[in-house]
């Protein structure tokens, strides 16, 4: 069956070369800046981030939810144009596995080592790496204020090994740095509202934040019906996603918050908890 979202065939293929495209404007400048405000004010996600120190003692702050619900997250992560972009590159029809947003501060905002989601997946029974994020970037990204690095074509090395190393897991860094020299290293600077499709296994990380500007962005990550985990995790197994017209994003009430048991307990996240601490 073909299924229709925003991507050229072209774009499709680069996807599945590179581990990666980038999706010009998939918010508007209205729809990111609603999205914006409400996250910045919600109180509720406040109360539910939680800290991931980079090693230096700088913080990342985030937080997680499972189900995406009807307030403007859920629209979002729910609308054709994003779930419909990434049945296309997956060739799947895909469920919600959880939503994210990175808070990282002016400043302050700490630094993520090199790692692959489906390093950390791969232990809650996921099979499969057919699972892709969505990066939206609700602030502007740029190597100033910490934006996404990914080693391009790096999704095609496998899953690498990865160890906890204090809050923070990453992947084997002596392979890393061999699977440096040999693939381009891209820094993915984005405009508000732009937002790139990554492969779980692309090899990503971000540097902290050290300009005057936010990095404030949400990921949304999908997985396959046919790679339905095999065993209970603290992300839901397959959970029909009910796709919403895209002009629903402006339509929600903005005071609608996230159901109260979608929120993610990072002290039952047992992907970390089954991973090596490196000594």
């Amino acid at each position: 069956m073909e299924r229709t979202g925003k991507f050229t065939k072209q774009q499709i293929a680069e996807y599945h070369k590179n581990g990666y495209v980038i999706l010009k404007s998939l918010l508007s400048v209205t729809e990111v800046d609603a999205l914006r405000k409400r996250a910045k004010s919600d109180r509720e996600m406040d109360k539910h981030a939680f800290q991931r120190d980079d090693g230096t003692g700088a913080k990342v702050r985030l937080s997680l939810w499972n189900h995406p619900g009807k307030g403007i997250y859920g629209m979002v992560a729910r609308s054709h144009k994003l779930v419909d972009s990434v049945e296309q590159l997956l060739e799947d029809e895909v469920y919600h596995y959880h939503s994210k947003m990175i808070m990282k501060e002016a400043k302050v905002g700490g630094a993520w080592a090199w790692h692959q989601d489906y390093g950390y997946w791969y232990e809650n029974g996921v099979l499969s790496p057919d699972l892709c994020s969505v990066y939206i970037a609700v602030d502007a990204a740029t190597k100033e204020n910490g934006c996404l690095q990914v080693l391009k074509g790096s999704h095609k090395m496998g899953r690498v090994n990865h160890v906890l190393t204090g809050d923070q897991a990453g992947a084997d860094l002596e392979r890393v740095e061999e699977i440096k020299k040999r693939l381009e290293l891209i820094y993915v600077e984005l405009e508000k509202g732009d937002a790139v499709f990554f492969h779980s296994n692309l090899l990503h990380r971000s540097d902290r934040n050290n300009s005057e500007n936010p990095r404030w962005a949400m990921i949304c990550c999908y997985n396959t019906k046919t790679n339905n985990p095999y065993k209970e995790s603290h992300h839901p197994r397959y959970t029909k996603l009910e796709k919403v017209p895209d002009s629903a994003i402006l339509e929600t009430d903005l005071n609608t918050v996230v159901d109260e048991g979608a929120w993610l307990d990072p002290n039952h996240d047992s992907s970390a908890k089954n991973l090596k601490t490196k000594s």
